[in-house]
C-alpha cells in the first residue's frame, strides 16, 4: 500500500530550490574582507544557512567590532546578496520537475526561508517565477527564524494542518533543526554543509532523486535513512 501524500510540502529556498548558498558565502566573504577578516571553512557553520542577523553578528565578533555596527553590516550583507540574486540565481537540479509534479498531483507547497522578505520576493519573481507557492514565509514573518521552529510551525498553521503531516525539504543544519523541532518530517538534500542523521530525517543526494513517493515515504519512516 502506498503511503498517503503529505498534507503540504514546505521548501527551504537558499541551497534547496535555488543555488544561492554559494552566492551567500561569496557575499559574506566580501563583506568580511571589507572588515579586515578572511573567511575560512571554519567560519562556514556560522555563515551558511544562517539568518542575516546571525551572519552579521559573527562577522562583528570575529573582527572585534562593536555590536552597534550590526545593523550596518546586516544591511551590507543583504544589499550585496540582493544584487547577486538579481544578476541570476539558478535552480537546483531537479527543483523545477519536483515542483511541477506536486502541482500536477495537487499537493500544496509553500516556501519557508530564513532570508529577508526583499530577497525572497526577488527570487520568487525571478528564478521561481513559475512555481505556484500557496504562500511564502521569510525571516521577517516570524519573531524568530531558523534554527527555531517558528517558521515551520507558522507554515503548518497557515495550511491548517499539523506539522507532523508536512514534509520539509531542507539543505542546511539550521534549517533541518528548525523543521525537526517543529515536528515536520524532514527530507535533507545537503548543499554546502553536512547535516547529521537523526530520527525523522531522510536523506537524498539531489532533488533529481525525489518524487511524490519519496516525500510520502518520509512520513512513514521516522527513522533516519539515506541514499
Amino acid at each position: 500500500m502506498s503511503a498517503p501524500a503529505p498534507a503540504a510540502v514546505l521548501f527551504d529556498m537558499d541551497g534547496t530550490l535555488v543555488d544561492t548558498e554559494v552566492l551567500w558565502w561569496e557575499t559574506a566573504h566580501e563583506v568580511a574582507a571589507g572588515l579586515g577578516h578572511r573567511l575560512t571553512d571554519a567560519d562556514a557553520p556560522e555563515v551558511v544557512g544562517r539568518a542575516v542577523a546571525d551572519t552579521a553578528a559573527h562577522l562583528i565578533a570575529v573582527t572585534g567590532g562593536s555590536a552597534d555596527g550590526l545593523p550596518a553590516v546586516a544591511a551590507e550583507l543583504t544589499g550585496s546578496f540582493h544584487r547577486k540574486v538579481d544578476a541570476g540565481a539558478p535552480l537546483r537540479p531537479g527543483a523545477a520537475a519536483l515542483l511541477a509534479a506536486l502541482e500536477r498531483h495537487r499537493v500544496p507547497f509553500a516556501l519557508v526561508s530564513a532570508s529577508p522578505r526583499s530577497v525572497v520576493d526577488a527570487v520568487v519573481t525571478g528564478a521561481l517565477a513559475e512555481a505556484p507557492f500557496a504562500f511564502t514565509l521569510s525571516a521577517d514573518d516570524t519573531v524568530r527564524t531558523k534554527p527555531h521552529p517558528d517558521p515551520y510551525m507558522a507554515a503548518a498553521t497557515r495550511f491548517g494542518v499539523p506539522a507532523s503531516a508536512c514534509v520539509a525539504v531542507e539543505d542546511s543544519p539550521d534549517g533541518t533543526a528548525s523543521a525537526h523541532a517543529a515536528g515536520c518530517a524532514v527530507l535533507v538534500v545537503p548543499s554546502l554543509l553536512p547535516v547529521d542523521p537523526a530520527r525523522g530525517r531522510t536523506f537524498a543526494r539531489s532533488l533529481e532523486e525525489v518524487d511524490l513517493g519519496v516525500l510520502s515515504d518520509c512520513l512513514r519512516r521516522p527513522e533516519a535513512s539515506g541514499s
